[in-house]
Parts: structure tokens; C-alpha cells; sequence
């Protein structure tokens, strides 16, 4: 893992985001409205509204990608976190979880959320391991989440 980098977004990486994120939703559930938004425009939907959007770089190859989302003051979403899979089960998620995390705290936050799929139990094992625990869904917010969890900053 030493020879792994967390690295902020710039434009040349957009499509690194969109690509490994769209693979992983497209293996379990269906692209959404709201994915092709955040995927497609980054820009527009997570980084001008107070975001942030992390990859993991080794060598020179982008092997992951987690985003912020600013939901209001001092609170967070952790959204669309994909490790290629020639990269899984190597601590990629682990090391992003946490670089998001750090990042959420120099943005001011005290609270981050995040939305699962009871499925997905990889991510939900990685997420418990760094303190989320689970708290009530509001009805309806995404479609294919049945989880959310959140942890305090």
C-alpha cells in the first residue's frame, strides 16, 4: 500500500470518476438519475456545492475514486467510492475511507453520511471497521439504498 497515493480531482481524472463508478453500480443495481449527474458533471454537482472528489493513484494508473458531498453545514455525504477490481481487497477503500474522512474534517465537517445497499457487504464491513453505524434511511432518498450509516467527526 506505501506506493499508493490519495490525490484530488482535476479535470483529466473526470472520466477515471464516471468510469469506475459506473462499473460497480452497473454490476449490482442500475444507474440512476443522480448518478449520471454526479458522474457526468462533478463540477457542477459535487465540487461547487462545497465537495470534494479523492482517487487513489498508484504508480500512474487510478485504481479508486470516493467523493464528498456538502449536505449542510458541518455535515457530509461519502458518495460514489469504487476500487477497479484488479485492486480489490487490497485496502483501497480503506485508505480512501479515510482520506475522505480527513478531508471532510479540514472542510469544517462534524458529521459524515453515507448510503448503502444491505448487498454490498464488503463496503459495509469496511465502513463499520472505521466507526459508521447505522442510523435511520429517510424514505426514498435513493432508490437502491437500504442503509445509511454515519459517523461522528
Amino acid at each position: 500500500m506505501s506506493d499508493v497515493q490519495i490525490i484530488d480531482f482535476n479535470p483529466t481524472l473526470q472520466s477515471h470518476f464516471e468510469s469506475i463508478n459506473k462499473q460497480w453500480v452497473e454490476k449490482y443495481f442500475t444507474l440512476e438519475s443522480f448518478d449520471l449527474a454526479q458522474l457526468e458533471n462533478p463540477d457542477e454537482n459535487i465540487l461547487a456545492k462545497g465537495g470534494a472528489i479523492l482517487f487513489a493513484k498508484e504508480g500512474e494508473k487510478i485504481i479508486g475514486t470516493v467523493g464528498l458531498l456538502k449536505v449542510e453545514d458541518g455535515v457530509f455525504e461519502m458518495v460514489k467510492m469504487g476500487v477497479i477490481p484488479e485492486a480489490q481487497g487490497r485496502k483501497v477503500g480503506k485508505l480512501l475511507a479515510m482520506a475522505v474522512l480527513e478531508k471532510a474534517k479540514t472542510f469544517g465537517a462534524n458529521k459524515v453520511i453515507l448510503y448503502t445497499n444491505s448487498k454490498l457487504e464488503a463496503a459495509l464491513n469496511l465502513y463499520r471497521k472505521i466507526g459508521f453505524r447505522e442510523s435511520v434511511p429517510e424514505c426514498g432518498k435513493y432508490s437502491r439504498c437500504d442503509i445509511k450509516m454515519e459517523i461522528e467527526l
